[in-house]
C-alpha cells in the first residue's frame, strides 16, 4: 500500500518530521542519494518557509506519478511534496521565487532554490487566502515530454489521509495507451488500512485497462477488488484523436467538467465496486478541446464545496489545482473530515508545463 505522509508544521521541530518523510518517499520511489538529498531539501526549505511567512501549515509528501506521461507509459514515480497554508499569502509571486528576495532578513534563498531543484514546481498564492505550493522530485534523467495529442495532457492529485494516518483510503492514477488518458480516483469504504488496500488494488487493476473504455474498465476493476472492503471509483478517459471525454462513475466520487468557463457534473451510479457493482454501469461522453479541466473528488471534501474560476485555469500545475481545492475548501478551525484526493486532468498549455 503506498504511505502518505501528512506533517503539520506548527513549529521547528516538525521541519525534521518534513525531511524524514521526504526521505521515506523517496526510498520508495528509488531515488538515488542525491536525489534523495535534493528531495530532502526541499521538504525542509518549503517546511521552513510554512513557519517563516504564514505561521505554520502542513507538509503532504506522496509518491506519485509524473505530471505527464511518455508515449510508452513507463512512468517513474517521482516525491511530490506539497505545502498547504491560510497565512497571509504573497503578494508578489514572481519576485519571491527570484533568490535573494526575503521579507525576514534570511538569506531569501528558499523558493528560487526549491524551482531549481525539483523536476516540477508550481505555486500559487492569493493574499489573504494562503499559499499552495507543489514540488516534484524525480530520478536523474532527460526531461519527460508528452508526444502527440495524447501527450499533451497533464495530471496531477493531492491525497491526504484522515486524522494524520499513515495511509489514505483514497488513491488515484492514471494511465496511457496510445491516443488514450484514463485517469482513475478510488475511495475504500472506510478508512484506515483495510480502505487503502481496496483502493490499492484498483490502482493495480487500472495498469492491465488502459486500453479499455470506462465501463468497461471498471468492470475489471470490480473483479479485482472482490474480497475487498470496496470502493467507490470513478474512471474518465480522454481519447485525444476523437476528441471525447467518456466517465464511468460508482459510489460518491464526485466529477466536474468545466467547459469553457461553465462547471458541469459527471454522474455516478450508486454502488460500491468490488462488492454492490451496478448490473448496468452508464458511459457518459462529453467533448473535449483544450479548455476543458476535469477534476475527481472523494468525499472528504465538504457536500458545499463548487469549483471557483481559479479551478478552470488549464495554465496550472493540475496538483497545485488540487491543493487549492482542498485548501479554499477547508480551514484550521474546520479540517477535512475523511480520507481526501483531489485529481485534475487538463490539456498543457502552449507554451509547456
Amino acid at each position: 500500500m503506498p504511505r502518505v505522509w501528512d506533517v503539520p508544521v506548527h513549529d521547528s521541530t516538525r521541519v525534521r518530521d518534513a525531511r524524514v518523510a521526504a526521505e521515506h518517499a523517496a526510498a520508495l520511489a528509488g531515488l538515488d542519494e542525491q536525489r534523495t538529498s535534493t528531495a530532502a531539501l526541499v521538504a525542509t526549505e518549503l517546511a521552513t518557509n510554512l513557519l517563516k511567512h504564514a505561521g505554520g501549515g502542513r507538509v503532504i509528501v506522496d509518491v506519485v506519478a509524473p505530471p505527464v506521461l511518455p508515449a510508452d507509459g513507463q512512468a517513474r514515480p517521482r516525491v511530490q511534496v506539497t505545502t498547504v497554508d491560510h497565512g497571509p499569502g504573497i503578494a508578489d509571486v514572481p519576485a519571491a521565487l527570484r533568490d535573494g528576495f526575503t521579507t525576514t532578513g534570511s538569506l531569501g534563498a528558499g523558493l528560487g532554490t526549491c524551482a531549481r531543484l525539483a523536476d516540477d514546481f508550481g505555486l500559487h498564492s492569493v493574499p489573504g487566502r494562503g499559499t499552495v505550493v507543489v514540488a516534484r522530485v524525480g530520478v536523474p534523467g532527460p526531461r519527460v515530454t508528452g508526444s502527440g495529442p495524447a501527450g499533451r495532457l497533464r495530471a496531477g492529485a493531492v491525497n491526504v489521509p484522515f486524522g494524520g494516518a499513515d495511509y489514505s483510503g483514497d488513491a488515484w492514477a492514471w494511465v496511457r495507451d496510445g491516443d488514450l488518458v484514463t485517469l482513475m480516483l478510488a475511495d475504500g469504504l472506510g478508512h484506515g488500512p483495510e480502505a487503502a488496500r481496496a483502493s490499492d488494488a484498483a490502482v493495480e487493476a487500472l495498469r492491465t485497462a488502459a486500453h479499455l473504455p470506462p465501463a468497461e474498465a471498471v468492470r475489471r476493476l470490480d473483479r479485482a477488488l472482490s474480497g475487498t472492503r470496496g470502493a467507490a471509483v470513478a474512471v474518465a478517459q480522454v481519447d485525444t484523436r476523437a476528441a471525447v471525454l467518456r466517465f464511468t462513475g460508482v459510489g460518491n466520487i464526485g466529477a466536474r467538467l468545466c467547459e469553457g468557463g461553465t462547471w458541469r457534473h459527471l454522474v455516478s451510479r450508486p454502488g460500491i465496486v468490488g462488492t454492490h457493482r451496478p448490473t448496468t454501469l452508464r458511459q457518459e461522453e462529453a467533448p473535449w478541446a483544450d479548455d476543458r479541466v476535469l477534476v475527481l473528488h472523494s468525499d472528504g471534501l465538504p457536500s458545499r464545496w463548487s469549483p471557483t474560476s481559479d479551478t478552470c485555469r488549464t495554465a496550472a500545475d493540475p496538483a497545485v489545482t488540487a491543493a487549492v481545492t482542498i485548501r479554499d475548501a477547508s480551514s484550521p478551525a474546520r479540517p477535512v473530515r475523511d480520507d481526501t484526493a483531489v485529481a485534475v486532468l487538463a490539456p498543457t498549455p502552449p507554451d509547456g508545463p
